[in-house]
């Protein structure tokens, strides 16, 4: 498996993401030991798994270049990035 290196510039929008999703995730344990309501904590923790899918999908898709080798087969290729994509499904 190819392995990917992205630059501190590259992971920038990742790591923003995920520091925005861990922000969301302090609110959602805050709202719980507030007792609310149970349709705003599962609001907020469907905001959380959506920022986690991005920050994945965004890293993928800035290192998909790299995730690919230039010497690997294209139909292996195909099903590792959809292994990938789909993993974040």
């Amino acid at each position: 498996m190819a392995e990917i290196h992205l630059s501190a510039e590259e992971m920038d929008p990742v790591v923003k993401r995920l520091r925005r999703a861990h922000g969301q995730l302090a609110g959602v344990l805050k709202m719980i030991d507030e007792g609310r309501e149970c349709a705003d904590v599962v609001t907020q923790l469907a905001a959380v798994s959506k920022a986690i899918d991005r920050a994945g999908f965004t890293m993928i898709a800035t290192g998909l270049e790299q995730c690919v080798r230039a010497d690997e087969d294209t139909t292996e290729a195909k099903e590792r990035l959809q292994k990938m994509f789909m993993s974040l499904a």
